[in-house]
């Protein structure tokens, strides 16, 4: 039997089904199901690496079969999803309730770039550690917090991947509302970043929106970079904005991480923090550097809370992080990196 991990699509349009074939064949074991009837029946046969999974599909919906096999058998599930606005609402709902990563259906117009973005997707969700998605909230830590550095910082970069829109919603929304100005970059397609803000938003102390051009960097206001846009940060005398802008995919990615992280070294210097979480790849990693070059406090968030630790081990191994934390130590170390005080507000 081949040992290549095996991938499970889960969509009633043949066309999708045939398109995914054709795009994973080379690197994976694919399989297809119509449904999610046909495709329990094809899990009993063989257990995927992950399941490729449509939300709207006759006899039963993705979100009931979701819910199931995260009861009774949890493995990576990724939602392949029309970027439609309330496909993207419910692509949201089902990451709550488990599932690792949210793709678009593939794009002939796009279909190289498309391809190689879905082949990412999958190899990281393959990868996940399952029992830390929807788990972030309740972890405990892992050491003792670090002193308080030695100066106040007043912008704050995070990047992040697989597993990152989880435990951003519980980064942000354990901030009190003045909390420093944020710039956040998720790997995440486009048509999705809104509404992952707008429900980020709706849970939070802090104002959550997807950045547009000109964005202003404010306390108690956190910019999400649109997916399929590099956000980079700029700084006008005291005051910074956001360039949200094209350009071809950096670090395999568009928004990419390193692209902020980069801006904000060159920016901000001394005066930010970057953080970088869990994700596969290396993304991130080249920036943090400079970052912490450049006189920022950088942080990564461990192994033990990470669904995956790519991202944050390979900036760990080229020397661009000053400290490591349990997701559960972020939020407070955050707040001791302000300025002004906010002990009243202490985690």
């Amino acid at each position: 039997m081949s040992t290549r991990e095996h991938i499970l699509v889960v969509d009633d349009s043949a066309v999708v089904r045939q398109a995914f074939s054709m795009i994973l064949k080379r690197q994976f074991s694919v399989d297809t199901a119509a449904d999610p009837i046909v495709a329990m029946r094809r899990i009993q046969k063989r257990r995927p690496s992950v399941i490729v999974l449509d939300l709207q599909m006759p006899r039963m919906d993705g979100f009931t079969f979701l819910r199931k096999i995260m009861r009774n058998d949890p493995m990576p599930v990724v939602i392949c999803s029309a970027a439609a606005a309330q496909g993207s609402e419910t692509a949201m709902r089902a990451l709550e309730e488990g599932a690792v990563d949210v793709i678009l259906k593939p794009s002939i117009e796009f279909f190289e770039e498309s391809s190689l973005q879905i082949i990412d997707a999958l190899r990281a969700a393959a990868q996940a550690r399952i029992g830390r998605i929807g788990q972030v909230g309740r972890m405990g830590p892992t050491g003792p917090a670090p002193a308080p550095p030695p100066r106040s910082r007043d912008i704050i970069a995070i990047g992040a991947s697989t597993g990152g829109t989880e435990a951003l919603r519980y980064l942000i929304e354990s901030l009190p509302a003045n909390a420093p100005g944020m710039v956040v970059v998720q790997h995440m397609p486009e048509g999705f970043t809104a509404a992952f803000a707008k429900r980020l938003n709706l849970g939070a102390r802090v104002e959550v929106k997807e950045a547009v051009y000109g964005d202003a960097i404010h306390p108690g206001r956190v910019l999400i970079a649109p997916g399929n846009k590099h956000t980079l940060l700029k700084r006008s005398g005291s005051r910074y904005h956001v360039i949200v802008t094209g350009g071809p995919l950096v670090s395999r990615h568009r928004p990419s991480v390193d692209v902020l992280f980069r801006s904000v070294a060159q920016e901000a210097g001394a005066s930010a923090v970057g953080i970088i979480m869990t994700g596969m790849g290396d993304d991130g990693a080249e920036g943090m550097l400079e970052m912490r070059m450049a006189g920022a406090h950088t942080i990564a968030q461990d192994e033990a809370s990470s669904v995956i630790f790519g991202m944050p081990k390979e900036a760990i191994a080229r020397g661009g992080v000053s400290e490591v934390l349990s997701l559960t130590h972020i939020p407070s170390a955050i707040l001791r990196y302000v300025g002004k005080p906010l002990a009243a507000h202490a985690l």
